[in-house]
């Protein structure tokens, strides 16, 4: 195994606040050392302490406190309060079950599970160990994505009728595990669930019937570059298309009997200005959001939460199994 180490700088005790709350990575990808590493280096009262990954170089980069390439020890780290998983889909449930069992919080990348039952699964292990867990979708956290949670709670749309949704996401290097479908690969699985979990939170998380399905995969793999399906929630509908062609196009349009919200591309919102357009008998209103990091904001609820701050927002698990529930219901549609 190899490790490095560097020592944190000395705290002036006369000055400190609580102790940071500390972190530990699981996999030192692009989404980890671009998003979520910034992230809790961003945030003071977080701390990353541990990180493991197979590539030393870029796990190192990560700047942790200590690095290796033993996942396990990252578990063992007593400094250790949250584990990040950032690996990839098909060891999700393995290493967070574990994780859980070692007394660790768990922060996992979406999707949380490859299928519902792996997500059970995690659920139970959260509640036996007594710990929180959480699925990192993100933009869950975006100040846009909430206030529309807001509205739709205020029934400012009347009664939903129609969603549109899709996501289409980077293409893939033929090496990339969202290639490989014994990896947890496909677009459905890694931009379905943003898709999917839009649609859901319109429908106050009920899970739909699915009336159709249109798949098409990578010429020799069974992961599918795009998904597209048709729900019904009752008498009301929703289309939603996953795909991995590289347009980076996003679309999310609400329509009810009271009005429509429009989300501008992306409608996970990133980090740039976005707006959030609500057209209703009253008119055209227009909601502006300056620039602001997700992934900090995510970081910043959990290590409230995990600091004992009952009023941090975390993406609730019974959600997460809807958006799990529902992908695994376009995945299992026989397709005529």
């Amino acid at each position: 195994m190899e490790m490095t180490a560097t020592t944190p700088a000395p705290r002036d005790s006369a000055m400190e606040g609580p102790a940071p709350v500390g972190w530990g990575f699981l996999g030192a990808g692009h989404i980890a050392t671009a998003n979520l590493g910034p992230a809790v280096r961003s945030v003071a009262t977080a701390e990353l302490r541990a990180a493991a990954g197979r590539t030393p170089h870029r796990t190192a980069a990560l700047g942790a406190t200590s690095s290796s390439t033993d996942y396990a020890a990252v578990l063992t780290d007593e400094s250790v309060d949250i584990v990040y998983i950032a690996l990839h889909n098909s060891v999700h449930a393995d290493w967070t079950v574990r994780a859980l069992r070692a007394g660790k919080h768990v922060l996992c990348e979406k999707p949380l599970g490859v299928s519902a039952a792996e997500v059970r699964a995690m659920i139970e292990a959260a509640a036996a160990a007594d710990r929180l867990l959480v699925e990192a979708t993100w933009n869950r956290w975006h100040p846009r994505t909430r206030d529309l949670a807001g509205l739709l709670h205020q029934g400012v749309l009347g009664e939903i009728q129609h969603v549109e949704a899709a996501f289409d996401g980077a293409e893939p290097d033929v090496r990339n595990y969202r290639r490989h479908a014994t990896l947890g690969g496909g677009a459905l699985l890694d931009v379905g669930c943003y898709a999917v979990g839009a649609i859901l939170a319109a429908y106050d998380w009920a899970i739909p019937e699915i009336t159709a399905v249109r798949r098409q995969s990578w010429p020799g793999s069974a992961a599918d570059v795009r998904t597209a399906a048709d729900l019904r929630f009752g008498e009301s509908t929703a289309n939603v298309v996953a795909s991995l062609t590289g347009t980076g196009r996003e679309v999310l349009k609400l329509s009810g009997t009271a009005g429509t919200v429009r989300l501008d591309s992306p409608f996970t919102a990133g980090r740039g200005h976005v707006e959030l357009q609500v057209e209703s008998r009253q008119g055209l209103a227009v909601r502006q959001y300056e620039p602001v990091d997700p992934y900090a904001l995510m970081v910043t609820e959990m290590t409230r939460a995990v600091a004992g701050d009952k009023a941090a927002f975390l993406v609730p698990l019974d959600q997460s199994l809807a958006v799990a529930e529902t992908l695994d219901a376009i995945r299992a549609f026989q397709i005529e």
